[in-house]
């Protein structure tokens, strides 16, 4: 008996579309999410910026039809900005509909010292991606700048595992944000988009 096995579609998959919900009080946590942008975009997404102290319904929409959806905050008395959080309660909204239900999720934040609590604003950013039964993305990198060989130009050099992690001087502006930081979120960005691609790709094989 000869099994019929259905061709493969010649078409080439949608680019998957990832979508950078933060917010930014003075300018650094801006810089690491255009960072964790370029790094999606790098691998062929289509990337959204949304501020959410200046969300739109039509942004809302684009939280809504995105793939992959990253979250970004600095990180003030040991959590995300109040701004940030406004932002979580409304989407409480989506939650009652399932409307993120499986999308994918990550999380980057900013503070200035090297710890700064920001673990607390990331495992804040997992937990409301798990109440909306989202799949979260790590940091998938080992941590760096750890031994005498290393340098504070690694890569992950302050070695946060569940997301990205950064830490700028407090008299520092925007340019001051360290350059491995920019890379770790750029990094973030490239591996949140390749996720997003593998996890559609095979959603649509499963579909087929």
């Amino acid at each position: 008996m000869t099994t019929h096995v259905p061709a493969a579609s010649s078409a080439p998959a949608a680019p998957p579309v990832v979508a950078i919900a933060y917010h930014s009080g003075f300018g650094h946590t801006s810089v690491l999410a255009e960072a964790v942008r370029e790094g999606a975009a790098d691998t062929g997404a289509t990337v959204h910026l949304v501020k959410v102290d200046e969300i739109t319904e039509e942004q809302w929409a684009l939280l809504d039809t995105a793939d992959a959806v990253v979250f970004g905050s600095p990180t003030y008395m040991g959590t995300a900005s109040g701004a940030f959080h406004v932002f979580a309660e409304a989407t409480s909204k989506r939650w009652a509909t399932r409307a993120w239900q499986d999308k994918l999720a990550a999380g980057f934040t900013n503070s200035g010292s090297k710890s700064g609590d920001k673990l607390h604003t990331l495992q804040f950013f997992s937990v409301l991606a798990a109440q909306h039964g989202m799949h979260w993305i790590n940091l998938g990198l080992p941590s760096g700048w750890h031994s005498t060989t290393a340098s504070e130009n690694d890569l992950n050099r302050l070695g946060f595992y569940l997301g990205a992690g950064a830490q700028t001087d407090t008299d520092r502006g925007p340019d001051g944000v360290h350059k491995a930081d920019i890379a770790t979120a750029e990094h973030l960005g490239r591996r949140v988009a390749a996720q997003a691609a593998v996890y559609a790709a095979g959603r649509a094989a499963t579909a087929a």
